[in-house]
């Protein structure tokens, strides 16, 4: 499975923009975290997930977002999701993860 992560810092807006495209799975996840975590090191502020062209997600892809969002927390910043497919929003429904996660 392919996955593509495009990140961008918005200084005017402080904070992080990513674009996930394609899937998350166990054998890209490590993908992800590595540059969530290298980028929100390089400026420390609100990250936001772009999921509208992301196509699936398994737990491992969650378990990132989720170790993420933690760090982040703790520091006072927010991680937002934005545009989920119906699919990735059933699934964050389900471990509630949409009422952390989503932007509303």
């Amino acid at each position: 499975m392919s996955l593509s992560i495009k990140g961008n810092y918005d200084a005017a807006g402080s904070r992080w923009n990513f674009d996930l495209v394609g899937e998350i799975d166990i054998s890209n996840a490590h993908q992800l975290k590595q540059q969530l975590e290298t980028a929100y090191a390089t400026h420390p502020t609100d990250v936001y997930l772009d999921l509208e062209r992301l196509n699936y997600i398994d737990s491992t892809g969650l378990g990132v977002i989720i170790g993420v969002y933690g760090t982040i927390r703790g520091d006072g910043h927010k991680t937002i999701i934005v545009n989920p497919k119906d699919n990735v929003k059933k699934l964050l429904r389900i471990t509630s993860l949409d009422k952390v996660l989503i932007a509303e």
